[in-house]
């Protein structure tokens, strides 16, 4: 099939979308399903029809529109309206309100912070097409970046784009892409791998999975970019098997990219080839590192390995292999339309872009949420985050999942950018910012990001494998008030073996948690070891006082 094909296609699509006069949107990402938002898409349906109005209305399942905790939510774009907390038997009188006032008991403001200072570059189409057909993906330009690649790009010149961008890897370590497919590029060999890391295995996080399920063929484009720039021409999505709504849109887009030749052989009938195969992980934390992921989908068992080499010289089945995650992928087609020097004007200092993360906890506003780098903590939490409920006070910010940190109030009006969070004793990971407030207890936060590491750690390295549970057990006795000072002390210099001594990032990384608690909650720690008290009344430590009570 040929790009002007492709083209008319989109044409005809958005063409047959301007006949109608209303479009009901309905949430059909995993926050919404499981408020039964599939049964509120239904209803709607079936109310349309009802009343015969199937020329004038559609109805559409659409990927995530960000709210998650206002969820069911339901768009009217007719009206520029989202209706909040949808229940099916809500449908007649929303099909009733088309082209008049909004029902005011369902409506949620739109012009609050949280839509309006968030710049969206991946989920620029979240919430507006249907995941599940190509056709809306086209119409709003899709694909169009892999077309003017084929067209009129070398792939020299698409390495020069993704580093003029400034764009780092969005799996957490933050490292160049342009500098990373570079190197695959300029590796001699006739067979390439490219891999998209799709296993998000943090506790809170889910922006990658929302990606997957709101827009995959986003993902399937970028990826096809960047075998074109590297010279691969196989490519696999590695998902972890807890995401059963990415698979399935993963797995339909694909057979659509495929029936439409935006995947396979003779890609748009050049001479580009790219096929792409999804890999379901069965769930072990540690196969979120590049070499584990590897061996998990050569069928061996996934754990790490030590590196020289790496995988861009020797990755999957010995062969050059470029791994990005699924964030990083989604980036790329907006930067090969619009240009890396327009993404470099995004964002602070060596931190490029925009960046997703999934917002909860203890916070007004959980959901998912794209900001320019550089906006402050503060502004995620009060503005896009509405605050702490309840009248509660804050007291953290937890980023990076169970190797990230807690960053306290004091540092509230730090930027959010890859630098900044490392001064900060955290990291940005895959996306995940956890809230909590003054209920938390900081020691149980550390005892409980513990707890993972120690049960996801693959028991390859000794300084892993027990360091991580003699960091727990000594985190335990302080919750339980049995530890001494001594105790604190050993609890320090054992982070530092297991972070010294540990082979891949889940090791390096696990004692984050704790030292960046020690570094601003030091306090509560103390008060658990010398006072056998807890001031958030969470851990055992307390019920010792009011048993002697």
């Amino acid at each position: 099939m040929l790009p002007e094909e492709i083209e008319q296609i989109a044409q005809t699509e958005a063409a047959r979308q301007g006949h109608y006069e209303h479009c009901i949107r309905v949430c059909t990402a995993s926050g919404c399903l499981t408020n039964h938002s599939d049964r509120v898409q239904a209803a709607l349906q079936t109310e349309v029809e009802k009343r015969g109005l199937q020329r004038a209305c559609v109805v559409k399942g659409v990927g995530c529109l960000g709210l998650c905790s206002a969820g069911p939510l339901v768009s009217v774009s007719s009206d520029e309206v989202l209706y909040q907390t949808v229940t099916p038997t809500d449908a007649p009188e929303i099909v009733s309100a088309l082209g008049r006032q909004p029902i005011r008991r369902l409506e949620c403001p739109v012009h609050t912070p949280f839509f309006e200072r968030q710049r969206k570059i991946v989920l620029e189409n979240s919430g507006k097409i249907d995941p599940t057909h190509i056709e809306d993906y086209l119409t709003v330009n899709g694909y169009a970046g892999l077309m003017k690649v084929i067209e009129t790009m070398t792939p020299k010149d698409v390495l020069r784009e993704v580093s003029q961008s400034g764009l780092r890897g969005r799996g957490g370590a933050g490292f160049p892409t342009g500098l990373k497919w570079s190197i695959v590029a300029h590796t001699e060999n006739q067979h390439k791998y490219v891999i998209c890391n799709a296993d998000e295995g943090d506790p809170g996080a889910f922006a990658n999975r929302t990606v997957l399920e709101s827009d995959p063929h986003r993902v399937l484009e970028g990826m096809a970019i960047a075998a074109y720039a590297v010279g691969a021409d196989e490519g696999f999505i590695y998902v972890r098997a807890e995401y059963p709504l990415a698979v399935k849109r993963l797995e339909t887009a694909i057979a659509q990219a495929e029936g439409l030749n935006l995947l396979g052989e003779k890609i748009l009938d050049s001479e580009f080839n790219f096929t792409v195969r999804v890999r379901v992980g069965a769930g072990a934390y540690v196969c979120g590192e590049e070499t584990a992921l590897i061996a998990s989908i050569e069928g061996k068992r996934g754990i790490p390995r030590t590196r020289p080499p790496y995988p861009s010289e020797s990755g999957l089945w010995g062969y050059p292999t470029l791994i990005n995650n699924v964030e990083t992928f989604a980036n790329i087609p907006s930067i090969v339309r619009n240009g890396g020097a327009w993404y470099a004007e995004i964002g602070v200092g060596r931190s490029k872009g925009t960046k997703v993360f999934s917002l909860t906890g203890q916070v007004v506003n959980s959901g998912v949420i794209e900001v320019p780098l550089g906006i402050t903590l503060r502004e995620i939490v009060f503005d896009l985050g509405g605050g702490i409920p309840n009248r509660k006070q804050f007291k953290a910010v937890q980023t990076g999942g169970p190797t990230g940190g807690c960053v306290p109030l004091e540092h509230l009006d730090t930027s959010v950018d890859y630098d900044s969070m490392v001064k900060l004793g955290s990291v940005m990971g895959s996306g995940g910012m956890i809230i909590l407030d003054e209920t938390t207890c900081m020691v149980d936060v550390a005892r409980y990001f513990m707890e993972f590491c120690m049960a996801e750690s693959c028991g390859q390295c000794t300084s892993c494998r027990v360091g991580t549970a003699q960091l727990y057990d000594l985190l335990s006795s302080i919750t339980h008030g049995t530890a001494t000072s001594d105790d604190l002390a050993l609890l320090e210099r054992l982070c530092g073996v297991v972070k010294r001594g540990s082979l891949c990032g889940l090791g390096q990384s696990a004692p984050n948690p704790i030292l960046s608690t020690l570094r601003y909650f030091r306090d509560e720690y103390l008060a658990h070891i010398y006072s056998h008290r807890c001031d958030a009344h969470v851990c055992p430590v307390g019920l010792l006082v009011t048993e002697a009570v």
